[in-house]
């Protein structure tokens, strides 16, 4: 795989068991990099390794006063100094290669299961493990990948010095080939204290992006409430706790880095002292003990592998492990439902990607949205009313107990393609993402064609909204249209932003839309308004609100009220005001006292 192909048309299917097996799965989807990699620095090392070899020769061929086998000596050095530019550079060419495409691998995993499970991701892994993992724990990732080749090239030329220099000069090559596993293996002992604390300083890295990120996207409630200080003294803290870990991790690693230095000096003391006695009792010539002099001083330079691929591990080992962690999330767990017949599930295998029409149906709930009516949802919980958006947008909680599939038209949703079950269901949560853009570009989802941008707009009430924009737009009377929308759209109110959400659904125009409080942060006036809009343009078409404001619940066909989990009460918004007190309570917002009373006097 090179660099000009990315994007993998297939990323595959990681193995997701533990970080290491998710590093192993990347090395084995690409073997044909890491074998060019590791040839190309078998040349490297193998030119750098030779090179006393040539010096030795040169210094031998001075002493014999040979002419010829200097110019022979010298015409290896050259040669040697050849493969030595060659391979430092295809070695470096192909090792970044597999950095980049192993990254891109995993960055486009990340993208699939994010596309895949929406806005459940950050509700089952906290928003600054996501940014985490897809920027820097990505980089980790690539770089134990890029870093696996060089000592593997590395190893095998320490391997094959120690056994040409026991062939060459045994009397030498016995001192190197024992002390160089010694050499390699040293730092072996200090690795588990080492891994600990980077992992230690990752994981307080990782809180301190997850204080930053929520900081940040919080950071107009803070001054509304005056909380800056409070929230950056907690940052600072958090800063100052990663510091002290990276330095604390930094000193084992300085320890492992001056092990790494200090050895070979000594080993190279061992083989000079030694081999100057050799040379004197003639049992070696001086060029020999020039050449395994060379070789032993130059063996640092493949031993720095085995120190950076330690360090790559500890640190690209809990990277993975948190990659993996967001890998292994599904969207849901396959469960057929009572009253969910085989038929219903071979007519979901036999549609194909075309979605399913008919009923909405919550088996956990009880809840039914019968097709092309407007149902208006109240749950006294809004976190059982987010769980239950959820669950109707084919997303089940991780509860065993709640882990149900919806059915559409009796057909399980989680049993459908996802393209089919998104085409036939679409969830608008109560805190919408609007990306950084142009409105045209925000309002650019895919859609029926139905539903025009100016249709959806004029439904959701965005006339301040296009003004507002129109004002900001580089030139005086500019196209709202063109004019761009901040991060976040940050620089527009919520009931902006909320309405904006709105349109953009509303264009999607899906079979089934639900929408989950999405008028909340909308004074009353523009919410009644929003309201006659969304069920005029969704006329005919089945729409889901989980509100509580009788501004929305007045205009539905049918309202449902869940308590405690079931849907125990179904009418219109005048009928059960005042025929269900548990109803009132949660519309009226009666209190515990006036319910109880209430109860006993409708008993």
């Amino acid at each position: 795989m090179q660099i000009q192909h990315l994007p993998y048309a297939d990323p595959g299917d990681p193995d997701v068991g533990s970080g290491t097996r998710l590093l192993l799965w990347l090395g084995r989807n690409q073997l044909g990099g890491q074998v060019r990699s590791t040839l190309w620095g078998l040349l490297l090392h193998l030119g750098i390794a030779g090179l006393p070899l040539g010096v030795g020769l040169a210094v031998q061929a001075v002493v014999d006063r040979s002419g010829s086998g200097l110019a022979w000596a010298g015409g290896l050095i050259a040669l040697l100094g050849a493969a030595i530019a060659v391979g430092d550079t295809m070695q470096h060419r192909t090792a970044v290669t597999n950095w980049i495409t192993a990254a891109a691998r995993v960055q486009q995993l990340l993208a699939r299961k994010t596309a895949e499970l929406g806005s459940l991701l950050t509700r089952r892994v906290a928003a600054g493990e996501v940014v985490a993992v897809s920027t820097s724990d990505v980089e980790k990732i690539g770089w134990f990948v890029e870093a696996l080749s060089r000592f593997a090239a590395a190893a095998t030329t320490l391997l094959l010095v120690c056994v040409g220099l026991l062939v060459y000069q045994p009397a030498l090559g016995v001192v190197v080939a024992v002390g160089v596993p010694v050499l390699a293996l040293a730092a072996l002992p200090l690795l588990p204290r080492a891994t600990r604390r980077a992992d230690v300083q990752r994981e307080k890295a990782g809180r301190a992006t997850e204080l930053a990120s929520d900081t940040v996207a919080g950071l107009r409630v803070l001054r509304g409430i005056g909380g800056e200080e409070l929230f950056l003294g907690r940052y600072r803290e958090a800063s100052q706790e990663v510091r002290r870990a990276a330095v604390r991790s930094a000193r084992m690693w300085a320890l492992i880095a001056a092990v790494q230095v200090a050895l070979p000096g000594l080993l190279l003391v061992v083989v000079v002292v030694y081999g100057a006695k050799l040379a004197l009792e003639g049992r070696v010539s001086v060029g020999e003990l020039v050449t395994v002099y060379g070789v032993v001083t130059l063996t640092h330079h493949p031993l720095r592998n085995f120190e950076e691929i330690a360090m790559a591990y500890s640190f690209s080992r809990p990277s993975a492990r948190r990659a993996a962690r967001v890998l292994a999330l599904t969207r849901t767990t396959t469960t057929t439902p009572a009253g969910a017949t085989s038929e219903a599930t071979s007519g979901a295998t036999s549609a194909g990607y075309e979605p399913p029409g008919g009923d909405l149906y919550d088996p956990v709930t009880g809840l039914l949205a019968p097709a092309g009516l407007f149902t208006a949802v109240v749950c006294g919980d809004p976190d059982a009313a987010g769980r239950l958006a959820d669950r109707l947008g084919g997303h089940p909680s991780q509860d065993p107990e709640d882990h149900v599939s919806v059915l559409l038209g009796g057909v399980p949703l989680d049993e459908l393609p996802l393209d089919a079950a998104r085409s036939a269901v679409l969830v608008q949560d109560k805190d919408p993402i609007l990306l950084s853009g142009t409105l045209r570009e925000l309002l650019d989802v895919p859609a029926s064609g139905k539903v025009s941008a100016e249709e959806a707009l004029a439904a959701a009430r965005c006339g301040d909204v296009l003004g507002a924009l129109a004002q900001a737009a580089p030139e005086p009377g500019g196209d709202p249209m063109l004019t761009r929308i901040t991060e976040r759209g940050r620089s527009l109110s919520g009931g902006q932003r909320q309405r904006l959400a709105l349109a953009r659904s509303l264009v999607t125009d899906p079979e089934v839309l639900v929408l989950d409080e999405p008028t909340s942060a909308v004074d009353s006036h523009t919410e009644a308004r929003v309201a006659a809009g969304v069920q005029r343009l969704r006329s005919g078409r089945t729409t889901v609100v989980l509100a509580s404001s009788p501004l929305l619940l007045d205009p539905a066909d049918r309202v449902v009220l869940v308590h405690e989990g079931r849907a125990v009460a179904v009418g219109t918004h005048r009928e059960l005001l005042v025929t269900e007190a548990r109803y009132r309570a949660v519309v009226t917002r009666e209190t515990e006292e006036e319910t109880l009373v209430d109860i006993e006097e409708s008993a």
